[in-house]
């Protein structure tokens, strides 16, 4: 009877949990059993660890073989233990020594030929097991650098099962990443609101919600700037900070969205989900384990939410709209408790009897009132006519229900000299009142 043992993390979202593979190899008839939890994805390892384990020119154990996983009323899902399964029982057969394995994590998945795969959530696995106290860890080539993000964690990686056994044996290993493809190259300039003309109340909107992470809501006809405005809003955000720049990563890694040429997220992330988008995608979800949404993905970022007054895109944020709430159509884009977001919102066709439709302007009073209350408006109303319409205008106020709203309204009619209908832009400041 021989026993070893070693060390990899089991993810729930970004917590995680050290989990301990005990490896028993016991008298009786050949066989593979896995306990604790494990997922289909997981419970297929037995076939992978064996294959990975031949082909990789070592003696697979001819006996009873046990691999328990503890804590066993925790759930273990994905293929990242395999790395750490193969090795409890290479540690139990005697083909490498079990006092390597302690205090050491390893992640990573087999191939039938012995490759070592990478895996998604590195990077929150390596954090608990810092937390742990375990500041060593092996990890696939592909997944080294976001690895070594973390300061103080000696991070190894390995691009096969028998880099492993020379590394837990002492001998030396080739252990330079392979070269990556080579990636498209994206010569579109950034979108910046120096390429704006114009639009002087809708670029001051922008750049306040911005500097003070208020969410933003943009109301106005087709053309008339919105989007443009909305994209260039992350050209406005400070790069992240170390730890901000961490947690954006983590949440990137778990969702397999990190690119592997930018191990590190250092700019505030920028989501553009289709108006179509299913609450799942947007907010997050999935079977057995929720994956990050839209809205996790934009974390200190930007969420941009287009045609926000269409039930399908504002599902998440309320009640689903009825009646005449479904003649409006917009754009919004929001995030979590620490991004920043900017709404947009298109106006309504109304029709009558022996009149072609028409567009109609969608103001913040024809807006449906459960979009307004998702976030709390508290801000004026800016108002951007294009060159060509009647610059006459009324700034009235009318009582809100939490203060006062000022409305800088101006007349839609087409001016003499305008060849196009005029456009009007309303940028909307959504924000919380400071607590008294």
């Amino acid at each position: 009877m021989a026993l070893a043992r070693a060390y990899a993390v089991g993810l729930v979202g970004l917590d995680g949990q050290v989990v301990e593979v005990e490896a028993d190899l016991a008298q009786g008839l050949p066989g593979l059993t896995v306990i604790g939890l494990p997922d289909a994805a997981l419970a297929e390892a037995r076939d992978r660890v064996r294959a990975a384990v031949v082909n990789s020119g070592q003696v697979w154990p001819g006996n009873r073989i046990t691999l328990a996983l503890s804590p066993a009323s925790l759930p273990k899902r994905g293929s990242g233990f395999d790395l750490a399964l193969a090795a409890s029982v290479l540690a139990a057969s005697g083909a490498v020594p079990a006092q390597a394995l302690l205090g050491r994590v390893l992640l990573g998945e087999l191939g039938l030929d012995g490759r070592v795969r990478a895996v998604p959530g590195v990077l929150p696995a390596v954090l608990t097991a810092a937390r742990a106290g375990i500041d060593r860890v092996v990890v696939p080539l592909a997944n080294l650098a976001e690895a070594r993000l973390l300061p103080g964690v000696s991070a190894r990686g390995v691009g096969s099962l028998r880099d492993l056994v020379a590394l837990l044996t002492g001998e030396d290993y080739d252990e330079t990443l392979p070269p990556a493809p080579a990636a498209v190259q994206d010569d579109r300039p950034a979108l910046d609101l120096l390429d704006v003309a114009g639009q002087v109340d809708g670029r001051t909107a922008v750049e306040v919600a911005a500097a003070g992470g208020h969410h933003l809501l943009l109301l106005g006809p087709p053309g008339s700037g919105k989007t443009m405005l909305a994209e260039r809003m992350p050209a406005l955000l400070p790069a992240l900070l170390l730890d901000e720049a961490l947690e954006v990563t983590a949440v990137h890694s778990v969702a397999g969205t990190l690119p592997g040429d930018q191990p590190l997220v250092s700019r505030p992330p920028f989501q553009d989900p289709h108006h179509t988008a299913t609450v799942s995608s947007i907010v997050g979800g999935g079977s057995g384990v929720a994956r990050p949404g839209a809205a996790s993905l934009a974390h200190r970022g930007v969420l941009f939410l287009d045609k926000a007054a269409s039930p399908s895109t504002t599902q998440p944020l309320g009640p689903p709209a009825t009646g005449k709430n479904r003649r409006t159509t917009g754009k919004t884009a929001t995030a979590g408790s620490q991004d920043r977001g900017g709404r947009r919102a298109r106006p309504a066709r109304s029709t009558a009897p022996g009149r072609t439709a028409t567009r109609t302007p969608s103001y913040p009073s024809a807006t449906p009132r459960w979009l307004a209350r998702a976030g709390d408006p508290q801000g004026r109303h800016v108002e951007a006519t294009p060159s060509g319409a009647d610059p006459r205008g009324v700034a009235t106020q009318r009582p809100h229900r939490r203060g006062m709203e000022v409305t800088h309204s101006r007349s839609h009619a087409r001016s003499d000299d305008a060849e196009e209908p005029t456009a009007t832009l309303v940028a909307r400041s959504l924000c919380r009142r400071p607590p008294s």
